[in-house]
């Protein structure tokens, strides 16, 4: 197994890639630790881990990434429960597709907050731990921040800011052994990406739209995407660093 008894932090991970993402790392052995503000979710996705592996496999914590306090507490806790940490996973992130103009300045700070704030708590705060056990951070960042996109520029500036993040933390932390890697999706077809498909004016066409953008014909599924960030947080990419990686069906192509 590629994560037998790592104990692994993926915040965002009661729903969505991260949820997929947990499911997939806990069979590979690891011990996954979800941080969400969605309780019900989180603990649903716990106990269906737990139920379907072993009791130690999956654990739920109420975090709201975006607090110095709560993330604190939250890993001063992983630290007294486990006494260690292998792998972060930087996933939880809120979308907000309008016009720069349209954005009000408490949107934008909570888009800072949620989406660019969190990675710099957690990375504060479990450095310690990942640098004992020469430990792995992927953190998702999106297509948008390589190559921007149309009415999405306060997501995009938020994931864009990832990419330079973690290309600074793969050349801080390579001393000590820490890797950081950063995944990069187009579109990922999640309850999201159906909720927001649905709320256009053509649904059909949208969705039409949306499959001609990759070149392979579909955006990906979860599954895909969870098997990238498993890739680059296992032993699989020992000699990766830095790198933020398009898995994007080839939208990044142009024509």
């Amino acid at each position: 197994m590629l994560l037998s008894e790592k104990v692994c932090i993926i915040t965002g991970g009661a729903s969505g890639i991260g949820q997929v993402t947990a499911r997939r790392f806990a069979e590979e052995g690891a011990i996954v630790i979800i941080a969400d503000l969605n309780a019900h979710e989180g603990n649903r996705t716990a106990k269906e881990i737990t139920a379907e592996h072993n009791a130690s496999s999956a654990y739920f914590f109420q975090v709201d990434v975006s607090s110095e306090m709560e993330v604190q507490n939250f890993i001063n806790e992983v630290t007294s429960r486990f006494g260690r940490l292998d792998v972060l996973i930087n996933n939880a992130a809120t979308i907000l597709p309008k016009q720069l103009e349209d954005v009000s300045e408490s949107e934008w700070t909570r888009m800072m907050n949620v989406n660019l704030k969190s990675v710099y708590l957690l990375v504060k705060h479990t450095i310690g731990l990942l640098r004992q056990s020469k430990g792995s951070i992927v953190n998702m960042a999106s297509l948008n921040g390589l190559i921007g996109q149309r009415q999405n520029a306060t997501y995009a500036s938020t994931k864009g800011a990832i990419v330079a993040l973690t290309k600074s933390l793969a050349l801080d932390y390579a001393i000590d052994g820490v890797r950081v890697n950063c995944i990069c999706p187009a579109g990922v077809a999640t309850p999201l990406l159906e909720k927001w498909t649905l709320e256009q004016d053509d649904p059909t066409a949208t969705r039409q739209a949306l499959n001609d953008m990759h070149p392979l014909g579909r955006p990906a599924l979860p599954e895909e995407v969870a098997d990238a960030t498993l890739f680059m947080a296992s032993g699989l990419s020992r000699f990766v660093t830095g790198v933020a990686l398009p898995v994007d069906g080839g939208a990044s192509l142009g024509y």
